[in-house]
């Protein structure tokens, strides 16, 4: 009997034609779809999963059964869901649900003894772990994709917190609101704003940036931000809902494909929509905000013209009055300019 490791060392290939009773994959299919583009696992597999398949295929590709030398085009190591763990006198760990806190102290539910707290990895070996379906139960399984994806930068670990579930709930509670009326009834006007267009076409841009570059964290920031100021108002322009919601739906599909068909925002599933492309002329900022610092300190800002060249920016910088004091009496030996970011004068 062939062990697992056997099986899981080219399942990728099977995927590419799990019907094929005559081979382990076409030919013409395995040369479609290799190598994989990317592999995402944590730093374990590299040296258990990852080396036997890499070695499995590369055997397969002397052998003439593959088109490519390597399985894998990029490998990413996501980071680890910490959590609180107990343990009693004897080390023997507590499942968290029989674990309560008085004043801070973790005591055992049932023999009333103080417990042990420590930090580790979640999951069965510390007895930690919470089961998806009950967070998802009791929050949403969309509340609950966005928080994991929320929570840090895919590749550092992170610890768990109820306070953040939460507050992902929160948000996708706001974004409900300000699409849907308490009786379920679209909340959608056709008029938008340039200012809204810009940062429409913003955010469309910082999203689709983050998620080729796996920063989930940062472009659910980005809907957050654009929402903040959905809130703001009555009702919600119809194509800016419709792009919204397109960008929220690799995020939070459920929610998102419920919102579209409440609001009938197409005669088409949300899902089988084109993901929207952004404009980067419409997400120009007319003004920008220019640092302003002396002897490299931090002394205010100024809003100048994005088109505003080096030399009218000192200008307008040198017109603030609360710089035009601080430069008083001093002689200006050097001027040094971060472009669109900063202007340092060195006195």
């Amino acid at each position: 009997v062939m062990p697992q490791w056997a099986g899981s060392c080219w399942y990728f290939l099977r995927f590419i034609d799990p019907k094929n009773d005559q081979a382990f994959c076409d030919d013409k299919k395995e040369r479609f779809f290799m190598p994989v583009d990317l592999y995402v696992g944590g730093a374990e597999h590299a040296v258990l999963h990852l080396l036997y398949s890499r070695f499995w295929h590369k055997v397969l590709y002397d052998l003439g059964h593959v088109s490519t030398p390597e399985p894998f085009k990029k490998l990413f190591n996501q980071g680890m869901i910490t959590a609180d763990a107990f343990a009693n006198n004897r080390g023997i760990y507590i499942d968290i649900r029989e674990v309560e806190l008085r004043d801070g102290e973790p005591y055992h539910t049932e023999t009333g003894e103080t417990l042990t707290r420590f930090s580790g990895k979640m999951g069965k070996r510390y007895k930690n772990g919470l089961p998806p379906e009950e967070v998802g139960k009791e929050y949403g399984v969309d509340t609950l994709r966005l928080y994991e994806m929320y929570m840090g930068p895919l590749e550092t670990s992170a610890p768990w917190s109820m306070e953040g579930i939460r507050g992902m709930q929160r948000f996708l509670q706001r974004v409900w609101r300000n699409f849907v009326t308490e009786d379920r009834t679209p909340n959608l006007v056709d008029d938008s704003t340039p200012e809204l267009e810009k940062l429409l076409h913003k955010t469309i841009l910082k999203v689709t940036e983050d998620l080729e570059n796996l920063r989930f964290n940062t472009a659910i920031a980005a809907l957050i931000e654009c929402n903040n100021e959905l809130v703001q108002m009555q009702s919600v322009p119809r194509e800016v809902g419709r792009v919204f919601l397109l960008l929220l739906a690799p995020f939070a599909p459920h929610i998102a494909e419920e919102i579209w068909e409440i609001c009938q925002i197409s005669e088409h599933q949300l899902s089988d929509e084109s993901f929207p492309t952004g404009d980067p002329e419409k997400a120009k900022d007319n003004e920008i905000t220019i640092a302003v610092q002396i002897q490299g300190k931090m002394r205010g800002t100024i809003q100048v013209p994005a088109s505003a060249t080096d030399e009218e920016v000192e200008v307008a910088a040198k017109s603030d009055p609360k710089i035009a004091k601080r430069l008083e009496g001093h002689e200006i030996r050097r001027v040094i300019f971060v472009p669109q970011r900063l202007i340092n004068f060195i006195i």
